[in-house]
């Protein structure tokens, strides 16, 4: 397994949970090997959008002041939708450069509710808001034509407040995917409350703490129609489906307040990094072990979570599956992509790119905003 990760200032501003969108281009000044003329046009902004990047890359600015961003989804013809969390006006955002020069210059928005999810398939636009998946069709210029009557695709989808933003994806097979995350930190019988024992059995994955499967053209399908595809997750904002391997990968958001919940067993400084964010590549019926275990980045083990007798040391978790990757605690990974473009390096074919923005937990020790590149 390789890896390399490079470090990116201030990613709040760049595509997940952001004011102003920003495109990363790789730069080439040999035009006999521009193989797209609309990118040799763009040239990077002075500063690259404030963000740091390695050699050979140059970003530049697309829009701001357009809301709180989440999920975005960028057509053939570099038409780009962007799914607002905001559930006051508009809670999507399409952008358009007519001129070329990679600015967006034409701004409309639709959609009265927020959310996180979008995606394109087959010509339509589908968005997400906290209960449903919604779905657009597309003209010529990439407009949808029915903004104000859109399909509905899934209705009824949980919301307890906790967790709740259902980010999707689709697979080759006409699936659709959907993040239900459980609404609450691990279990507990009263959550997020010193000394209160974890639910055994956790209730809450009876209905929550996975990904649910639909399908991806069936209009007007509820909660019931979906099939859990698989189980034991916290919460995830970022997944994708790697077309390469035919599988589902997803990044998992780890619990939080182990200090504050436990100090007798972690000090401030170890609940900073623990427990580890996540990468998962999963198949149907697949287990990762939420609430019961959480994975140990540094002893790079399967640890038994305290709400369930654990000590920081005790292993469990037998039949649930280890991730592929591991990193620092309380990054909070927001999105998840699998590149398969032309413009960047043949390094970077098949990689995943991961945007993190941070977290509260981490206790003035702050890690994140960077992207992470994982390569097999």
């Amino acid at each position: 397994m390789k890896n390399t990760y490079f470090n990116i200032n201030s990613i709040w501003k760049q595509a997940f949970f952001i004011c102003s969108l920003s495109i990363l281009t790789a730069c080439n000044n040999n035009p006999k090997e521009q193989k797209n003329t609309d990118s040799a046009r763009v040239t990077a902004d002075k500063d690259n959008a404030e963000l740091t990047l390695p050699t050979g890359f140059g970003a530049l600015k697309v829009a701001d002041e357009i809301g709180r961003a989440r999920h975005i989804a960028v057509d053939s013809n570099g038409t780009i939708y962007v799914k607002l969390a905001d559930d006051k006006g508009d809670g999507i955002v399409v952008l358009k450069d007519t001129t070329g020069n990679g600015k967006a210059d034409i701004k409309e928005g639709f959609g009265n509710y927020g959310g996180t999810g979008i995606a394109l398939r087959n010509n339509y636009l589908y968005a997400s808001s906290n209960t449903a998946i919604y779905r657009y069709s597309l003209d010529k210029n990439g407009m949808p034509t029915n903004k104000k009557a859109p399909d509905t695709i899934v209705s009824g989808l949980i919301d307890r407040n906790q967790h709740n933003s259902k980010s999707i994806t689709f697979d080759g097979a006409d699936n659709l995917y959907v993040n239900i995350g459980a609404y609450s930190n691990n279990c507990q019988v009263q959550d997020r409350t010193k000394g209160s024992p974890g639910m055994r059995p956790c209730t809450i994955l009876d209905s929550a703490g996975g990904i649910w499967q639909f399908k991806a053209e069936r209009l007007k399908q509820t909660y019931g129609d979906g099939k859990r595809y698989v189980t034991g997750i916290r919460n995830v904002v970022g997944l994708d489906w790697n077309k390469k391997a035919n599988q589902l990968f997803i990044m998992m958001h780890g619990r939080d307040q182990l200090n504050s919940l436990f100090p007798d067993l972690y000090t401030k400084e170890e609940s900073s990094e623990l427990p580890a964010e996540t990468m998962y590549a999963l198949k149907e019926g697949d287990n990762v072990g939420w609430p019961y275990v959480y994975y140990d980045q540094i002893q790079n083990k399967k640890i038994v979570s305290p709400e369930y007798g654990g000590d920081g040391k005790q292993t469990g978790g037998e039949d649930a599956v280890d991730p592929i990757m591991a990193f620092p605690g309380h990054m909070a990974p927001n999105g998840l992509l699998f590149y398969t473009g032309d413009m960047f390096p043949a390094k970077y074919k098949n990689g995943a790119f991961i945007a993190f923005h941070g977290s509260w937990n981490r206790n003035n020790q702050q890690k994140g905003y960077m992207f992470y590149k994982w390569k097999t």
